[in-house]
């Protein structure tokens, strides 16, 4: 689910500066956390990454770090660094152009040469719990928004696939019987004769029983109703519910399969389609 939140904490001692972190969330199917951080919070890319993998199950989370009159130490020279580069700067002067002057400047170009003592450090961790946390709040009062009216949205479709799969089952005894009546007429007219009734009577009853969907019917409204449960819980569902609508989509293919009807066919499309409406709606779900 979409949303953006922002947070910041003080860096003890008092005074000193702020730590300020950003949200954003996107819609995904699994979770991805992405961390950008200013220079001096480098260090803190990987644990921001930790905390907010404890803290999401699902979507694409864009972490901000910024620092605010965050106090860094002065470059340290690599002295044994800077002493190896320097021999074999010398060496190659000796083997190429001996007694020409090495100018030092060129150390100037070797990497490295200087480390910088970031802030980024143990006693940062803390800071940044805290400053994810706010911000972390100030998504979940976005997102809470969108979800109640990603409920109300998926709670129309599944009164949709409610009422579809009660006109299916309403219809089925009459597509029943236009299929035996059918399958009468056929037999009769391939045999040339009366047929067997005892023979029509077993072809008749192995039709109903392929063509019945109650029992699909019944594991589809299970589902629904599980579903619906899953709207008023409080902990991340979007998995499970990804489960459950994976599931009705298998129950709505094989009641189409089942019936050679033209009216239960159509229902039958409709009935897919909402559900795949629901699919849709629900990777906006953690």
């Amino acid at each position: 689910m979409t949303g953006f939140g922002a947070g910041e904490h003080a860096i003890v001692p008092p005074g000193n500066g702020k730590l300020h972190v950003e949200l954003r969330a996107l819609n995904h199917r699994f979770l991805e956390v992405r961390v950008r951080a200013s220079r001096e919070l480098a260090d803190l890319a990987t644990h921001a990454e930790l905390l907010a993998r404890e803290r999401f199950s699902r979507g694409r989370i864009e972490i901000v770090l910024r620092g605010e009159g965050l106090a860094t130490a002065s470059p340290v020279l690599d002295r044994e660094r800077a002493r190896e580069a320097w021999n074999q700067i010398v060496q190659l002067r000796d083997a190429v152009a001996p007694g020409e002057p090495v100018p030092l400047s060129l150390l100037s170009v070797v990497p490295d040469l200087f480390t910088v003592s970031d802030c980024a450090s143990e006693e940062l961790r803390e800071p940044l719990r805290a400053a994810l946390d706010a911000a972390a709040a100030d998504l979940d009062t976005m997102r809470s928004k969108e979800g109640a009216a990603l409920e109300r949205v998926l709670r129309g479709h599944l009164a949709s696939v409610e009422r579809l799969a009660s006109d299916v089952l309403a219809h089925a005894p009459e597509a029943l019987a236009a299929a035996q009546k059918r399958l009468r007429e056929r037999i009769e007219r391939l045999a040339a004769v009366e047929a067997d009734p005892a023979r029509v009577a077993q072809e008749v009853a192995i039709l109903a029983d392929r063509s019945d969907v109650a029992e699909e019917i019944a594991r589809l409204r299970s589902h629904a109703e599980q579903l619906a449960q899953l709207f008023s819980e409080k902990v991340p569902v979007g998995r499970r519910i990804d489960f459950l609508l994976q599931e009705m989509t298998r129950e709505a293919n094989t009641i189409g399969s089942k019936s050679a009807d033209v009216g239960i066919a159509r229902t039958v499309v409709e009935l897919k389609a909402e559900i795949e409406r629901m699919r849709e709606q629900a990777q906006n779900v953690e």
